[in-house]
């Protein structure tokens, strides 16, 4: 089975959602970072894909 990850990630004042390492979007909180990772992953499950979501409790630079 293959699996989608999503990673939100902290960069300065921006966000970023990291779809199997490459970023995508730009988001200025991490809360609209998450609901974009989450509504992507959802549409992944509806394909039959494995899902890894991971969201930082506190800000992390990358």
């Amino acid at each position: 089975m293959a699996i989608a990850s999503y990673e939100v990630v902290g960069s300065g004042a921006i966000w970023r959602v990291k779809h199997d390492g490459d970023p995508i979007g730009r988001y200025q909180t991490k809360e609209a970072a998450f609901e974009a990772a989450v509504a992507a992953a959802s549409l992944a499950v509806r394909e039959g894909y494995q899902v890894q979501l991971s969201v930082p409790g506190a800000r992390i630079e990358s």
